[in-house]
């Protein structure tokens, strides 16, 4: 994996702060990091695409199916989870 992902609370604190940060460049990036390391053509193909496809989907400028990034997350031993925004505290 990248050398910022040494553990796998690394890759759920990273893939939280992209999500949180709403910085979809940095979680493609961090989605592919995590792929590579597992081997791009295997998933690729469990995916049904190329793996050329793939790189290109999770580029910072790819644009992934949400249905692709869910199997890809599935493929890869995590999943989405959705929860309610903290309301922001209004300042005195």
């Amino acid at each position: 994996m990248a050398d910022y992902i040494k553990t796998k609370k690394d890759v759920v604190a990273h893939l939280e702060a992209a999500l949180t940060e709403n910085d979809i460049p940095f979680l493609l990036t961090i989605v592919g990091d995590i792929a590579r390391s597992e081997g791009m053509t295997k998933i690729a193909r469990s995916l049904g695409m190329s793996r050329e496809g793939l790189y290109r989907s999770l580029s910072p400028t790819g644009k992934p199916s949400f249905e692709t990034v869910v199997k890809l997350l599935n493929l890869l031993g995590l999943r989405l989870s959705i929860e309610y925004k903290k309301p922001k505290r209004k300042s005195a």
